[in-house]
């Protein structure tokens, strides 16, 4: 199933380089002579390809699904090409190839390299053994996909569970609540450990976030989030199993032994982490200049790396078993071309960011405090509310530069900012089905084994009673006042 199809699909969707650092320690270091864009000078009309493509991947899906399924790739390249002619019209074929360049070779192609990666090893991992859906058995479930998530991401967790999951429930007659914490915890809360959890992390890794730093300053807000969800899962799954009475008749199936296809691609996992690990401890002060453009020699390993580790999955992973996985390029197609758009698209909202109080969106960067003392819960409740409705990577990066862009001061002094602003963007794809990618996959995935999965605001009845409540807690406990 297209793990962004429907819905703006975060998947990691989006955006990942989107981001031209702006303080003191650049993220994206230009070499000299390198042409410049004065974000001062831009009006808010550039911003109309970024929110074209944005509200296009947000709401086609979901009023035109026939139409998005089959011309998604024209309607993303209408919107980059609606930035990309008039800015190298007025600003110049060179500054317009530098930044095309800039963005693909330091940001879209690692972040592209890194999804494929994670979604190629993921899919090639089957479990396979028939459960029974207990309550407990449920619980054991989720919990395993809330741990997951961070290391396989939450794509890989949801691709790896959900038909383990639909399965043991098959027999139950209430369903529809296991999926929706499903979503909850591992399409979303789970991956908020590290830079293969969630998209915006990663984004947050390739801008200079230490690997680690996720773990460290988001675990207990993660931790906070998960128990609650699991503990309410469990005691509302345990009134519903016992106000079953019987389970609900279905065709019988063979029993199949509890066991593991494709276990070689565990250990893949492990060299995805570790490639992804030595780009960030690996400084070898070697770069190589593609039109003003660095490129450092780490990152360039890490690419191969990557690239070499999706041939191996591919080659050494059961065609049966991927097949058996539902498993297809179009997801990543998908990403492919819509990430191309986003990539050039916020080209000019960064900048714009960069200016600061000079910029056309000074008075966005005054709500959340500018680069002066930060406004951590509006820090956390604008990025977590954009990310329920647009794209949590693009959203991200907009409130990472907003803050800054400076990823020493934010591992530091603004430790507690950087934390809002990835919290809001990881917990907070959540929200909505088109929050964030595997939300409508595990939709999609329930609705044809049978659940009557609820509708876009019925979803959003869920998230609103049960999240909002629960990161207004996140807020005040760990937000507010810091």
């Amino acid at each position: 199933m297209p793990v962004l199809r429907h819905a703006r699909r975060s998947l990691a969707l989006t955006a990942a380089g989107l981001v031209a650092s702006g303080a003191s320690f650049p993220a994206r270091a230009a070499a000299e002579g390198a042409p410049h864009l004065d974000g001062a000078t831009l009006g808010l009309a550039w911003l109309i390809p970024f929110v074209g493509i944005l509200l296009s991947i947000a709401l086609l899906p979901l009023v035109r699904p026939q139409f998005w399924h089959h011309h998604f790739g024209k309607v993303a390249a209408f919107w980059g090409l609606a930035f990309l002619l008039p800015f190298a019209a007025f600003r110049g074929l060179d500054l317009a190839l530098y930044e095309v360049l800039a963005v693909a070779l330091t940001e879209y192609l690692p972040f592209i390299i890194l999804l494929a990666a994670l979604f190629v090893v993921a899919g090639g991992v089957r479990l396979k053994g028939t459960l029974v859906g207990t309550p407990a058995v449920n619980l054991g479930i989720l919990l395993t996909g809330t741990i997951i998530a961070s290391w396989m991401g939450t794509t890989g967790a949801c691709m790896l569970l959900i038909r383990p999951l639909l399965r043991a429930n098959e027999n139950r007659r209430f369903r529809v609540h296991t999926v929706v914490f499903f979503i909850f915890l591992a399409g979303n809360i789970g991956g908020a450990l590290s830079p293969l959890g969630d998209p915006p992390l990663f984004l947050g890794f390739l801008q200079g976030v230490s690997f680690f730093w996720p773990t460290q300053h988001l675990f207990l807000p993660m931790l906070f989030c998960s128990a609650v969800l699991l503990a309410l899962y469990f005691a509302i799954d345990t009134v519903l199993f016992r106000r079953e009475h019987r389970l609900r008749e279905v065709p019988p199936e063979a029993r199949v032994p509890f066991g593991l296809e494709g276990g070689i691609n565990l250990l893949l996992l492990a060299g995805v982490i570790a490639a992804v690990l030595m780009s960030g401890v690996w400084r070898p002060g070697v770069e190589l200049a593609v039109y003003h453009v660095p490129v450092a020699l780490e990152n360039l390993v890490r690419d191969l790396l990557l690239l070499a580790i999706i041939g191996l999955s591919w080659g050494l992973t059961s065609r049966d078993s991927r097949r058996l996985n539902d498993f297809n390029w179009f997801p990543i197609v998908e990403v492919g071309k819509l990430f191309a758009a986003i990539f050039l698209t916020i080209v000019p909202a960064i900048a714009i960011l960069r200016a600061g109080r000079d910029g056309a969106l000074a008075g966005l960067v005054d709500l959340v405090g500018g680069a002066g003392a930060p406004n951590n819960l509006a820090y956390f409740w604008l990025t977590g509310g954009l990310s329920s409705f647009l794209d949590n990577a693009p959203t991200y990066l907009v409130f990472f530069n907003m803050a800054g862009a400076d990823p020493q001061h934010l591992m530091g002094e603004w430790a507690v900012t950087l934390g809002a602003i990835s919290a809001g963007a990881v917990f907070m794809g959540a929200n909505t089905y088109i929050g964030n990618a595997p939300n409508f996959m595990v939709r999609s995935i329930a609705q044809e084994r049978g659940v009557a999965m609820p509708s876009f605001f019925g979803y959003m009845a869920w998230s609103c009673g049960i999240l909002l409540p629960l990161f207004a807690l996140v807020s005040l406990i760990f937000y507010a006042g810091a």
